[in-house]
């Protein structure tokens, strides 16, 4: 090796080794202090590269654009260098400086970034590491790397106040709950919070009625169209006005007859009987539903308003228990699902179809002169006698869209199934709603469990539930 290092430097030098010199240079290339001048050279060559190569590598590492996946705050962030995909091998990672105060940490044996983002913003991190050759002793290098946390959607919605001096004002929030003899119920409306951010108000109402002296019960829930100018109050109306119609029809004389059509519907199930109840649950249902309209037609005219200015959805249920099972009367125009559910059998009776349209943006409402003269009038009632069953509710399309989805779903144990243990505290933030005869204070964990995140649907949201 010494021979031909100095054999190469000579003949760089333009000296030639003559055949008289061959002696001479033999005895000069072994030479133990020539060899040893040698050795040194090409170590410090080696040296020399090895650190040139260690520059490259680190200015490799450095104009690297290494961008963590993007964060969000209060939502669990995990992710792992993969050092195989980055061609890191050959680094040894020590820290990462910058994560102390953004509920992040590193993991060195892992290689894993993971914790519960508390602040937001683009912060600028710096990892601390060395090249594996190097040695220990060695101060890390530094590598900056860029990771986007972004804020919580739900901090970035006001909540702002509606106005309460406005003659059609009503609570952004409302609650109850309420004994049905053997069953209680609880209902909820809030408004949804593209109302809130600015200042608008809830459209949603609802309203329970129980005649303790009879045993029947009204359940009636409202949506105003939230393009309507007066629809909040369409809604409140839709619910006063049925409930009013009812306390007036239910006289000694209609008493009598609705329980002698459904004790002998029970009892024979011929079709005799079966168009008797029908014909008398279309007549007293319809004509309720009439009134109501022409009531909130009346409301509009006496303000000089347009009935559409008042454009409201309404599912009501009349209900009572024999002791032979529950009746249970329906009416619905609109988009808010009505369901009958029992856990025993696990299944679910959909007491309504919705006036969703082919593509959306068909609802109807009890506004509308049409409903009355359509042939569907009739199919927007329904009577259904059950001996017992685990929940009766009724919701706006605020829980519907978030929770169902789409239409099909609705028919489908499994989607109720998940909403009962939606409420039961299967949810993101573990919100309980308990559905137990003694439980106090149910309607404001309801009133509570509203306020779920949903992407894509801040509508006003009203449930009820009887259980």
């Amino acid at each position: 090796m010494e021979e031909t290092y100095i054999r190469q430097l000579l003949a760089a030098n333009n000296i030639c080794v003559t055949e008289g010199l061959q002696q001479l240079f033999a005895d000069f290339v072994t030479d133990p202090a020539n060899k040893n001048l040698v050795n040194q050279i090409l170590e410090n060559q080696k040296r020399l590269m090895d650190q040139w190569a260690l520059k490259i590598r680190l200015a490799d590492l450095d104009m690297q654009e290494i961008v963590f996946p993007n964060a969000t705050v209060g939502k669990p962030y995990e992710y792992r260098l993969d050092m195989a995909a980055l061609q890191w091998e050959d680094i040894a990672l020590l820290t990462i400086d910058g994560l102390d105060t953004t509920g992040l940490t590193y993991d060195p044996a892992t290689k894993v970034v993971s914790g519960i983002p508390v602040i937001s913003g683009d912060m600028r991190l710096a990892l601390k590491c060395r090249l594996k050759k190097e040695a220990e002793d060695v101060p890390p290098h530094e590598k900056k790397i860029r990771l986007v946390v972004n804020p919580d959607p739900r901090s970035l919605w006001k909540n702002v106040p509606s106005d309460t001096t406005d003659p059609f004002w009503k609570a952004d929030v409302a609650c109850m709950q309420e004994s049905l003899g053997a069953k209680q119920v609880v209902a909820a409306s809030k408004r949804g919070r593209s109302h809130a951010n600015n200042g608008g108000f809830r459209e949603d109402d609802y309203l329970v009625k129980h005649w303790a002296e009879t045993g029947w019960s009204l359940l009636a829930v409202s949506d105003g169209a939230g393009s309507a100018q007066y629809s909040r109050e369409g809604s409140r109306l839709a619910c006063t006005f049925i409930a009013s119609y009812f306390d007036e029809c239910m006289t000694a004389e209609w008493l009598a007859t609705a329980d002698r059509l459904i004790k002998t519907y029970n009892n024979n199930l011929q079709d005799k009987a079966t168009k008797a109840l029908n014909s008398f649950i279309y007549e007293t249902l319809g004509n309720g539903v009439l009134q109501t309209h022409k009531k909130i037609e009346e409301t509009a005219a006496r303000l000089n308003a347009s009935l559409n200015d008042f454009h409201a959805t309404l599912a009501f249920v009349l209900m009572k228990q024999y002791d032979f099972g529950y009746a249970i009367m329906s009416f619905s125009v609109g988009d808010g699902p009505v369901g009958l559910l029992d856990e025993k059998e696990k299944s679910v009776t959909l007491l309504n179809w919705l006036d969703v349209g082919e593509y959306g943006g068909g609802t109807r409402f009890i506004t509308m002169p049409e409903i009355f003269s359509s042939g569907q009038f009739s199919s927007r009632f329904n009577f259904i006698l059950m001996p017992g069953f685990s929940h009766l509710i009724l919701m706006t399309d605020g829980i519907y869209d978030p929770k169902f989805e789409v239409e099909a779903n609705l028919t489908r144990w499994s989607a109720w199934q998940r909403l009962i243990a939606d409420l039961a505290g299967e949810n993101e933030g573990r919100q309980k709603v308990t559905l137990e005869r003694t439980a106090v204070g149910t309607e404001q964990e309801l009133a509570a469990w509203l306020d779920f995140w949903s992407v894509g649907n801040h509508d006003d949201r009203t449930l009820m539930i009887v259980y």
